[in-house]
């Protein structure tokens, strides 16, 4: 069986918008970038919302402009089983399934079936699988800004946490793991 984890980057006030973060603080450090390259090298798969699986759809095609790390991330990222949560989608991408319909179950399918780590991104779809008791656990990557408005983390209220772990990324970032309290 797997476990299914939210994973995002979120700023101290937390909102996930990686676009309002990069243009506060400028991109991720190399330590920040490669450790999101390794996360996504040891998952198992990973689900989706619709708009932020749009948003990295960017990584499906190669650009001149990238430098090894980031065909790096980009050859993770396509290397990924990759699960689509959308009521308006009808087509997705290489390596890719959409799921529609009854979503709990088909994702309680998929930790079932799949061994190793299954990551969740969206924070609406995130919500989602909070309110279903899904998530496993919640992994934060705090970035040093504050946003004042976006998407959050939590889109829902979030069961009783315990923190699982915490480490420094570089001298700004740090990822924090926890778990809901059973």
């Amino acid at each position: 069986m797997s476990k299914l984890i939210l994973a995002m980057n979120v700023s101290i006030d937390g909102y996930v918008d990686d676009l309002a973060g990069t243009l506060v603080m400028g991109p991720p450090s190399p330590k920040v970038f490669e450790f999101w390259t390794e996360t996504v090298r040891d998952q198992a798969a990973a689900i989706y919302g619709r708009r932020m699986y749009e948003l990295m759809r960017y990584w499906d095609e190669d650009r001149p402009e990238w430098d090894a790390p980031l065909r790096a991330f980009a050859d993770a990222w396509r290397k990924l089983p990759k699960w689509v949560v959308s009521r308006t989608l009808k087509a997705v991408g290489p390596n890719t399934t959409l799921i529609s319909g009854d979503i709990a179950a088909q994702v309680r399918d998929l930790k079932t079936r799949i061994d190793g780590t299954i990551s969740v991104s969206g924070p609406e779809l995130a919500g989602l699988m909070t309110d279903l008791g899904l998530i496993d656990e919640y992994h934060l990557v705090m970035r040093p800004c504050v946003l004042g408005q976006g998407k959050p983390f939590f889109h829902t209220t979030p069961p009783p946490l315990r923190l699982i772990s915490s480490a420094k990324l570089d001298d700004d970032t740090l990822h924090l793991i926890y778990a809901p309290v059973n």
